[in-house]
């Protein structure tokens, strides 16, 4: 049997890949130089260490906008970040752009995500605004470059720099307001694969905050029919299957939703790329506008319904209250950590000891935390009965 190795892997992405895909063998590299893998491209081994790390670990016990205890039927950081991959390598494959950067960047997307989702990110960000503030992607590419401790030659991942950019640079908005690196500004837009990552976490975190609202209560389902894109495609399902349950058909429904979605962004972004005259990786890095995009009428449509659950599910009295809850003890812990760095664990006191910011030490000790490690240090804190 005729082996598969990295050269013959190159060999493929020049065949079948767009000429505006991000091919293996142009990357711009690694930080710290390594020997090419035999039998792994570039953006594979990206992927596997991404896998592989802490970080990736965590994931599981991070939660988006429920806290993991509500229920193990909600979703985690884990359970979103592969519903992202999954979204962003099927466009990927039809667009003909390269799976293996595509994924890479999708699991590492959201490694640098604080516990309880985004409201311990807003209070980080207040806590450490004298000294850079907080942000969960510029936190992501510290946890690749600096924090995982994997390899005695180099600190980090060592991951390439396409990943890299990918990480930190994937939100237009988000990426162009945190970096100010010249090693990401350089491009007026990063690889049409990071592009991908934006539009597909879009997809997968609406969709699943759909799901999850409606298991819990929070959102009826009889209120959503008032939003313009829930509603067509509930009547689209209810016409083809008319005697379904309610769990069934919402799974159908959101089904739909997804596959609706993501047929428009292809055939939006094929349509876009001709009008940009796009013809190489060249171009798509120095358009002033993303190739990436959905039409503007569903552009619209999204917007009313991510309006509807900014107001039902964002904004309701019990995510509210989860979320306060997860501002004041992460707060208590801030301060506990910063009064006292002799209660840190062995890793973080060098850190300390190395003359390293206290206050950064202790941004990352927490972004860190999972969940549940996070509420069992608040009770070894701050409940006299807690086992130290």
């Amino acid at each position: 049997m005729d082996k598969l190795t990295r050269g013959k892997i190159e060999s493929l992405e020049e065949k079948i890949l767009s000429p505006l895909a991000m091919k293996s063998k142009y990357s711009q590299g690694r930080n710290y130089p390594e020997k090419e893998h035999s039998y792994r491209s570039v953006y594979q081994r990206d992927r596997d260490r991404i896998i592989h790390s802490t970080a990736f670990r965590h994931l599981e016990y991070k939660t988006q906008v429920f806290v993991y205890h509500e229920g193990d039927y909600y979703r985690t950081r884990l359970t979103h970040t592969l519903e992202v991959a999954q979204i962003a390598r099927t466009i990927s494959k039809i667009l003909c752009l390269n799976e293996d950067l595509t994924e890479a960047i999708a699991l590492a997307h959201d490694l640098g995500h604080t516990p309880f989702g985004h409201a311990v990110e807003e209070v980080l960000n207040e806590l450490m605004k004298e000294v850079g503030g907080f942000n969960h992607n510029v936190q992501g590419l510290r946890v690749v470059d600096f924090l995982e401790q994997r390899y005695p030659n180099f600190k980090g991942l060592n991951l390439s720099f396409e990943t890299r950019e990918g990480i930190i640079m994937h939100n237009p908005q988000r990426g162009k307001m945190c970096c100010d690196s010249l090693e990401f500004s350089q491009y007026a837009q990063p690889t049409l694969e990071a592009q991908v990552i934006d539009i597909a976490d879009e997809i997968a975190y609406d969709s699943h905050d759909l799901d999850d609202g409606i298991k819990s209560g929070m959102i009826k389902e009889e209120e959503l029919r008032k939003v313009p894109l829930w509603n067509v495609t509930y009547k689209k399902v209810k016409e083809e299957y008319s005697n379904l349950n309610k769990e069934l058909r919402v799974c159908l429904i959101i089904r739909s939703l997804i596959n609706f979605q993501v047929t428009n962004l292809i055939d939006s972004t094929r349509k876009n790329i001709k009008s940009l005259k796009m013809i190489s990786v060249k171009d798509v890095r120095s358009c002033k506008k993303r190739a990436v995009a959905f039409g503007q009428t569903l552009n619209q449509l999204r917007e009313e319904l991510r309006g509807f659950l900014f107001k039902n599910l964002y904004s309701h009295w019990r995510v509210l209250r989860m979320s306060d809850k997860a501002k004041r003890f992460v707060k208590s812990l801030f301060y506990v950590y910063l009064n006292n760095p002799a209660l840190f664990p062995s890793v973080f006191k060098k850190n300390v000891r190395k003359g390293k910011d206290t206050k950064r030490t202790i941004c990352d000790y927490i972004a860190g935390m999972t969940d549940r490690y996070a509420l069992e240090e608040y009770k070894k804190f701050f409940d006299p009965y807690e086992k130290v």
